[in-house]
C-alpha cells in the first residue's frame, strides 16, 4: 500500500490542478451596493460647459459609466455606448484620474454619449461605488438605487440586455 501512497498523492494534486484550469476563480470585484441605493456623491464638472454627476435621482433610469481615456477597454466600449445613447438612454460619466484635454480628445476620437462627464480626480466616486478598475457600469433605476453592475467593457451581445434591464426599471 506504501508504494502506492506516492502515486495517489500526485492524481490528488492533478485532479485539484486541472479543476483550477476548466473553471478558474471569478476574480472580479463585485460592488455590495448593488440593490442598495447609490452611495451620495457630487463631482466637479471635468469639461468646461458640461455638468458634473450627482448621486441624486431624478426619476429616470440611467447608467453610471466609470471610464478614462487612457483606458483601452473604454475604447473597445465606446461604440456600445454610443448605440446605448442612440435608444434614448441617459449615460453619465465618471472619469477617473484624468484631464480635461485628454478627455475631449478621447470624445472627438470615439464618440460622446455622456449627457455628464465628472472629475474623479482621486478615485473617491470610484471606490465609493465599489468600482475597483476601468470601464465599470452601473444600471440605476429613477429612485437611485443601484440595479445592476457590468464590470469590464460593454460588448455588443450585451447591449440588449442592458436595454432590458433599465426598461424594467422604469
Amino acid at each position: 500500500m506504501r508504494l502506492w501512497l506516492p502515486l495517489l498523492a500526485f492524481a490528488a494534486l492533478l485532479a485539484v490542478v486541472a479543476t483550477a484550469l476548466y473553471k478558474p476563480a471569478d476574480r472580479a470585484v463585485h460592488s455590495a451596493l448593488v440593490g442598495q441605493p447609490l452611495p451620495a456623491f457630487r463631482t466637479e464638472p471635468l469639461l468646461a460647459g458640461r455638468p458634473g454627476v450627482a448621486s441624486a435621482a431624478d426619476g429616470k433610469p440611467r447608467l453610471i459609466n466609470v471610464y478614462a481615456s487612457w483606458c483601452l477597454p473604454c475604447i473597445a466600449e465606446a461604440p456600445q455606448l454610443m448605440r446605448l445613447k442612440a435608444a434614448g438612454v441617459r449615460i453619465d460619466g465618471i472619469a477617473v484620474r484624468d484631464t480635461p484635454e485628454a478627455m475631449r480628445q478621447f470624445l472627438a476620437r470615439n464618440g460622446d454619449p455622456y449627457a455628464a462627464i465628472g472629475a474623479d480626480k482621486d478615485g473617491a466616486v470610484q471606490l465609493a461605488l465599489g468600482s475597483s478598475g476601468v470601464p465599470e457600469t452601473f444600471l440605476v433605476d429613477g429612485r437611485g438605487h443601484i440595479l445592476d453592475q457590468h464590470i469590464g467593457d460593454i460588448r455588443a451581445d450585451e447591449v440588449d440586455g442592458i436595454l432590458k434591464t433599465l426598461g424594467q426599471a422604469r
